[in-house]
């Protein structure tokens, strides 16, 4: 793992700027949102089901739309995320909505250091796990904070799509988690390609059998794996949205999977 250019404070700083843009942007949809929509995705609801009274961590929350759409179905919610500008974000949003969600701004890694209890659901998704060098690790802190018998989800975009360049027109990166970062120049965000913004951003990538295999090692078991030919968000370029409404890349089209899902249990 080479953490020589502080891998973190590179990725905080990417996504405070990326803050700033995806406040605004269509893609959040911050003003209907506002209004009562509901940002959570068939995937997780279906997953979780009925939340009322539970307690749920939120990890790597962005600026909280999910932990508040959480919360406003009940859930004690918890979101985290190392950007300080998204979560000052989140906060703002959770005292204009009359919520009672709680956010903490740190790494996933010093979580334990930040926040006390257990949860009965852990739960991340979309864009995630591929700013964290060390699963083995981030799989200690999602057992750490989860009660026996309690719930961890992840929906993810699956490690396929990783190995692409950005056009999706050649294979460019291994499948496999090689040990050192990919470290790319950036510019623009998802929501916006065209944004002002440039950064350094560190990223890994996980094969699927990289990241069950970390959380079984915590004595996680497995109650559920999906792999979808699709994506609920069109961040990626040469995407076309199909007559369901979900995106696929342009050429494509249900050739190879586009997200994951993994819904586990805390073995007692």
């Amino acid at each position: 793992m080479d953490a020589s250019a502080d891998y973190i404070e590179m990725n905080r700083h990417a996504w405070n700027l990326r803050t700033g843009v995806h406040k605004d942007s269509a893609f959040y949809d911050l003003i209907s949102f506002k209004q009562g929509k509901n940002s959570l995705n068939p995937l997780e609801l279906e997953a979780l089901g009925d939340v009322s009274g539970k307690k749920l961590l939120h990890l790597q929350c962005h600026f909280g739309q999910d932990t508040l759409s959480w919360a406003r179905l009940g859930a004690e919610a918890t979101g985290v995320d190392l950007s300080d500008e998204a979560i000052v974000l989140a906060r703002q949003l959770n005292e204009e909505l009359g919520l009672d969600a709680e956010f903490v701004c740190c790494n996933v890694y010093d979580l334990p250091q930040h926040l006390e209890g257990q949860f009965d659901v852990v739960f991340t998704t979309y864009g995630v796990i591929g700013w964290l060098p060390d699963l083995e690790k981030w799989a200690q802190v999602v057992a750490h904070f989860l009660k026996p018998g309690g719930t961890f989800f992840l929906a993810e975009f699956h490690p396929a799509v990783w190995m692409f360049d950005n056009e999706f027109t050649r294979v460019q990166y291994s499948y496999f988690n090689n040990g050192g970062p990919i470290i790319e120049e950036s510019s623009g965000t998802y929501t916006d390609r065209d944004a002002p913004i440039h950064y350094t951003e560190y990223s890994w990538n996980h094969a699927l059998s990289e990241v069950l295999g970390a959380l079984l090692n915590q004595n996680l078991q497995l109650r559920e794996i999906q792999e979808l030919p699709y994506s609920y968000y069109n961040c990626f370029a040469n995407m076309v949205q199909g007559p369901d409404g979900f995106w696929r890349i342009k050429g494509m089209e249900d050739k190879h999977p586009l997200m994951y899902s993994l819904k586990m249990v805390m073995g007692t």
